[in-house]
């Protein structure tokens, strides 16, 4: 069934068209990924899907009451907003008929009031709040309701609007780059719960194996036209690359033609008189349809880096705290020419900290760094430390290298920005008129074309496409120093990292080895979890085999079985006041959801024991 309809849509902003006669259509149940170059229109066609943008011309249909919620990159809140203000702050129809209900019930509309009620029964809403507190949970977000926003760093805040959004479970769900700011657990659990999830999903990411795993179609925007793939992201790539090949053949017969038309234009006046009068107006046409294929599909370089001495950079036994905060202890690597690593572990576990140990900007609380004097960092932070200029692009790379090598090849340092998706008509502008994200991707071509030759990147793929990418991965491919890398995207992790250093924080405060890249660590967490669960049914199975329950066990079973009655009663009794979002004599609807959610994981923890002693009593 169709639910999404958008019908020759089109937008245009600074003159430059972004989609035209865009017609696409979404089924129930269908996930939908959005691919293109940065600032190609990508996170504007979702928000003219949502309504917050109009467009030039078209329409988007929607069938009657679609719910449909949006996760935006930059996420707003009113001042003083806590975590639990913050769920209601959105279109919602579930949200909706909660607020419909309860306006019913203070103006004692009861013919209202049960209208209203039968539907919320009907698309079962009165559960929300705890749903949205415990998708908290899910994430790792240990906060209170009370919490403030403000309060929040970047990944928490990521976690409280992907909390609202799953909790509140629309049947079209729109993510726009939602991984960012997101550590890789958490990205693993988003990934899971949208593959198995029954909604329909539009996503614009750069993350491949979300594309790969939770995606059925892909929709691709290039140069202000969308292309329509089936199925998963690796099926897209093999599409594309079909496309690009008839694209190139079609350049080749263009070319042709046009060679033979400038001989013919070249022949002066006298030679053209009598002629097609419209031949030049077709060679024109010829000229400006000819399509650079390979800004489309870019093979990259290997650059040219400073020389390396004997003694690179060695870590003796260094350690971490901040207050009582253990990140790191007794850390120690001596790295090696073509070291590529790769740096994982959950938010706050000190990754961006030890990037800025090795690199001096932080000291560490013991331990000692010797550097070699011949080791040149590259060093590519998330604050952008040295992007405080009002020169142009140009003027600012230039001051740093007017050339670089690529491949044996000598090219400008302007061919160099065209690379990381800085076109020749952006060179003049001002760094100060650059977006957040353009900033970021010019700090990072700062940094490569310093030719370092110890290159650091901490979260490098936020602000680029999957081209230029790509074009990243291929530099560091062939790149003869040493790479060490902070990243979420765990592609780009497996292109370009031969070894992992996990930090365990806050378990054990220790960074260990792993030989490998990410998509090995990841099957040796899954062997070693099956091995775990192999480990507990057999330790089951050996109680099992103990007979019989002692006196002290006997007595324990019978109380927690009254327990389980009682406990049982009192969820119901709560479940029931759920009806009545005022104060009842069960207390607020905050402290009923306390002593709710208390109550469910008490039952659960008798539950699991009193199972424990009737298998023990069977035995």
């Amino acid at each position: 069934m169709n639910i999404l309809s958008i019908l020759n849509l089109e937008k245009t902003v600074k003159d430059e068209p972004l989609f035209t006669g865009a017609t696409l259509g979404l089924e129930h149940n269908e996930k939908v990924g959005i691919v293109g170059k940065n600032g190609s229109g990508k996170s504007t066609f979702l928000k003219t899907i949502f309504g917050l943008i109009k467009p030039d011309e078209g329409e988007v249909a929607t069938k009657n009451d679609l719910d449909m919620i949006m996760l935006d990159q930059s996420i707003t809140y009113p001042e003083g907003c806590n975590i639990k203000d913050f769920f209601y702050l959105t279109k919602s129809r579930k949200l909706s008929l909660l607020k419909h209900y309860q306006e019913a019930l203070l103006e004692g509309n009861t013919k209202e009031s049960e209208h209203y009620c039968a539907l919320i029964e009907k698309e079962n809403c009165w559960d929300l709040e705890l749903t949205y507190e415990a998708m908290l949970t899910e994430l790792d977000l240990n906060k209170s309701f009370d919490t403030k926003l403000e309060t929040l760093s970047g990944g928490e805040l990521k976690k409280v609007a992907i909390a609202r959004a799953l909790a509140l479970k629309p049947e079209l769900l729109l993510l726009d780059e939602p991984t960012n700011h997101l550590d890789i657990k958490t990205i693993e659990y988003l990934e899971n719960y949208l593959k198995a999830s029954s909604m329909a999903i539009i996503i614009v990411t750069h993350d491949r194996y979300i594309l790969n795993s939770v995606c059925t179609t892909i929709w691709e925007l290039d140069r202000a036209h969308f292309y329509r793939h089936p199925g998963s992201y690796e099926s897209y790539l093999e599409r594309r690359e079909e496309r690009l090949k008839m694209l190139e053949k079609e350049q080749d017969r263009l070319k042709s033609i046009l060679r033979r038309e400038l001989i013919w234009l070249a022949r002066g006046p006298q030679a053209r008189t009598g002629k097609d009068k419209n031949r030049k107006d077709r060679i024109e046409q010829m000229v400006s349809e000819q399509k650079n294929v390979q800004d489309i599909a870019q093979t990259a370089f290997q650059s040219y880096e400073k020389r390396l001495g004997k003694k690179i950079l060695s870590l003796e036994e260094i350690s971490k705290s901040f207050d009582e905060r253990v990140l790191f202890k007794d850390f120690s690597y001596a790295f090696k020419k073509g070291d590529k690593i790769g740096i994982i572990g959950d938010n706050g576990s000190g990754k961006s900290t030890l990037l800025d140990i090795i690199t001096g900007y932080e000291k560490p609380d013991s331990g000692s760094i010797d550097l070699g004097i011949n080791t040149c960092f590259g060093y590519y932070d998330q604050l952008g430390r040295d992007l405080l200029s009002e020169k142009t692009v140009l003027e600012f790379i230039n001051d740093i290298g007017q050339n670089v090598y690529f491949g044996g090849a000598l090219i400008s340092s302007a061919r160099f920005l065209e690379l990381f998706g800085f076109p020749s008509s952006s060179h003049r502008t001002p760094i100060n008129l650059l977006s957040g994200g353009e900033r970021r991707r010019l700090y990072l071509i700062s940094k490569l074309i310093m030719n370092p030759n110890f290159l650091i990147l901490d979260e490098p793929t936020n602000d680029l496409d999957l081209e230029t990418m790509e074009n990243l991965e291929e530099y560091i491919s062939s790149f003869t120093g040493i790479v060490l890398i902070v990243s979420h995207d765990r592609a780009f992790l497996d292109c370009t990292t031969q070894l992992l250093f996990v930090l365990d924080y806050p378990s054990s405060g220790q960074i260990s080895l792993f030989p490998g890249n990410y998509s090995q660590f990841a099957e040796q967490k899954i062997a070693q979890k099956e091995e775990k669960k192999t480990k507990v049914k057999a330790e089951v199975k050996v109680k099992k085999e103990k007979k019989g329950l002692s006196y002290k066990e006997t007595k324990e079973k019978e109380q927690i079985e009254l327990d389980i009655d009682s406990l049982n009663e009192k969820i119901k009794e709560l479940e029931n006041s759920f009806a009545t979002v005022g104060t009842t004599a069960l207390g607020s609807l905050e402290e009923r959801t306390r002593l709710y959610n208390e109550a469910k994981t008490e039952l659960d923890e008798k539950e699991e024991r009193w199972l424990e002693l009737e298998e023990k009593n069977e035995a």
